[in-house]
């Protein structure tokens, strides 16, 4: 379920979430310590989901070691031989939070439980506004087991709903379900924590929740938003495998909340958070909680504020600006821009006020953009575009060609005889399956960052990166009359990089890549394409750019890390074999057979490129029909 925003609203999300990181990872108060099942409980435990008196003598541990409220973020919901032996333990310890999980997309049959009503808020103020503006309304609902449930000393529901881009921003305080209120499991945590009984949380609709002597301010759908004090790990982490080996200080959980929750790789629920994408969403828990216990809120700023704080900007930029030449315009322009974003970063961080920014922001940016665009003639603006265009698809010095004629950027393009490049990593796929992102990422942009460079040495043009794959193409958008040379020289290159890439990678202990090249020449239709204004791409079109592809996908079948076609090789014959020295240097070009693909009638026969010593020969081994 979410609450659908607008595009300014996203951008304001994201600048939200740059404040948090400037500030970074702050130190919390020790209220909390996680209770891990990761991959060391798991080695030494066994795999998950634990028998139910795993989890009654992990509850018999954390009780005896003196913590002063335990939370559990598992859903115990299906049945198990030993829940009673667990539910004797929640019963034994009696502080013991369970949790709930509501639905909101499928509808359940109404849970009448004596264990479910006493969990709900009871105090609840200002009840005609929840007609007006409704809290999360769930359908469904989850629950553990009832002999659990009824044994545990309050329950709250686990529920996490982040906004449009995936980012958790908010905690849904409380959601509404079958005419009832019923509050976040961190709710009741710091409740139970604070010794309040179930009075000890009231509900104000639309505009606060009491907790205690704390008034925590919600906006109308009785939501927070969360205060992250830094990215996963900042809270103290203690292995379940540790705790049943008895490691570790005997006193270190004596007076927290002991929060448990699976961590284990690929089991746990990561989160994405303004801090970092892959956060457990029991530790999401943990900054809730302490957050509640420490005070510390955010508010967002009233509307009739930002728009008063939008207004003055405007009409103070726009006056200053129209008495000002460009330059001069730019640095006020930035310099609003900069101090907008320093009060917008200490309202945030030091008084727990979200101001909006991305409305001043963009409405300053437009004012100045608007005004500086105006002063400049039409062709010196085409020219810009130009160059924004295409700096990253070809070097400079086309860049500057195509500046001189502006013409050639039209939406749509023309047909052309260009040799285009494909190249692909070779089981990527199951690299990527058997590597943490970080590491995948990292040495993907490594080898992406080499061959882009060789791409642009060789004076191609770069078309587009398809996850791993790279498409160039030469001879357009200016003509290259040795087009098929230039790229068999590129795609020589690359693999000659590649190799040096490769012993580096080795050397540093990580897997290296190996990739696959397939180069084809023929006509295509070249431009940019698209839709003028919105989105367009200058890239190549055509059965000569799809057999391209299919010649690269060969090269797993052969083994080879360059493979070209005939035609590719009609147009490299003459530097291979010239009359007069030898310009492609030491290569064999040998035939390996000919092919049917697809969308040819006929087949196409294709060529293995292979660099040699230097002192052996260029020569050219053709394909006996």
């Amino acid at each position: 379920m979410y609450i659908r925003i607008s595009p300014l609203e996203v951008l304001e999300q994201k600048l939200y979430d740059i404040r948090f990181k400037i500030r970074g990872k702050i130190t919390p108060p020790p209220y909390v310590a996680i209770i891990a099942i990761d991959d060391k409980s798991l080695k030494k435990i066994g795999r998950w989901p634990w028998s139910r008196d795993k989890m009654a003598e992990l509850t018999e541990i954390l009780f005896s070691s003196g913590a002063k409220v335990i939370a559990f973020d598992i859903l115990f919901a299906e049945p198990e031989k030993n829940d009673i032996a667990f539910a004797k333990a929640i019963k034994k310890a009696g502080n013991i939070i369970l949790p709930i999980v509501f639905r909101f997309d499928e509808k359940t049959s109404l849970i009448d439980e004596d264990f479910l009503y006493p969990s709900s808020i009871s105090v609840v103020k200002n009840v005609s506004a929840l007609n007006t503006f409704p809290p999360y309304k769930a359908i469904g609902l989850l629950t553990c087991r009832k002999e659990l449930s009824s044994s545990a000393k309050a329950l709250g529901h686990i529920n996490m709903i982040p906004d449009d881009d995936g980012t958790l921003r908010w905690e849904a305080m409380i959601i509404e379900y079958d005419l009832d209120i019923y509050p976040s499991i961190d709710l009741q945590i710091a409740r139970v924590y604070q010794g309040l009984d179930n009075k000890g949380i009231s509900l104000n609709a639309t505009e606060s929740i009491k907790l205690g002597d704390k008034i925590l301010p919600t906006d109308i759908y009785g939501r927070v938003p969360i205060y992250y004090y830094g990215p996963e790990e900042t809270f103290p982490y203690i292995s379940v495998s540790d705790l049943f080996e008895n490691k570790g200080n005997p006193d270190f959980l004596k007076g927290k909340i002991a929060l448990v929750g699976v961590t284990a790789l690929g089991i746990y629920d990561l989160r994405v958070t303004p801090f970092s994408a892959n956060m457990p969403g029991v530790e999401k828990h943990a900054n809730v909680i302490t957050s509640l216990l420490e005070g510390r809120t955010i508010v967002k700023l009233p509307f009739i504020t930002n728009l008063i704080i939008l207004m003055s900007t405007g009409i103070i930029l726009s006056i200053i600006l129209s008495r000002l030449k460009a330059v001069s315009g730019a640095i006020v322009s930035f310099s609003l821009l900069f101090f907008l974003c320093f009060i917008g970063y200490y309202l945030l961080i030091e008084k727990g006020l979200w101001m909006n920014l991305s409305y001043p922001l963009i409405n300053i940016f437009a004012l100045s953009t608007a005004i500086n665009v105006y002063q400049y003639a039409e062709e010196e603006l085409k020219a810009k575009r130009i160059r924004a265009m295409f700096s990253s698809y070809v070097t400079e010095k086309i860049v500057n060609e195509l500046t001189k004629n502006p013409d050639m950027a039209k939406l749509g393009g023309d047909r052309r005889e260009v040799t285009v490049l494909f190249s692909d990593i070779k089981g990527f796929t199951s690299f990527s399956e058997k590597h943490v992102p970080e590491e995948v990422v990292s040495i993907l942009n490594e080898y992406l960052t080499a061959m882009t460079e060789i791409i642009f040495k060789w004076e191609g043009t770069l078309d587009k990166f398809v996850g791993d794959e790279i498409v160039a193409f030469w001879g357009a958008p200016l003509p290259q009359k040795n087009h098929a040379e230039l790229a068999t020289r590129c795609a020589l290159n690359m693999v000659e990089k590649l190799k040096e890439l490769q012993k580096k990678w080795i050397n540093e202990g990580k897997t290296p890549l190996d990739a696959g090249i397939g180069l084809n020449t023929g006509e295509v239709l070249v431009g940019n394409i698209g839709a003028e204004g919105k989105k367009m791409d200058y890239t190549v079109i055509g059965d000569n750019v799809n057999l391209g592809a299919r010649i690269e996908a060969l090269t797993r079948k052969y083994d080879v890390n360059i493979l070209i076609t005939e035609f590719t090789l009609e147009k490299i014959k003459s530097f291979i074999r010239p009359k007069n020295g030898q310009i492609i240097g030491h290569v064999i070009v040998k035939g390996l057979e000919k092919v049917f693909v697809k969308g040819k009638e006929k087949p196409v026969r294709v060529y293995e490129v292979k660099s040699l010593e230097p002192n052996i020969e260029s020569r050219i081994i053709e394909l006996n029909d």
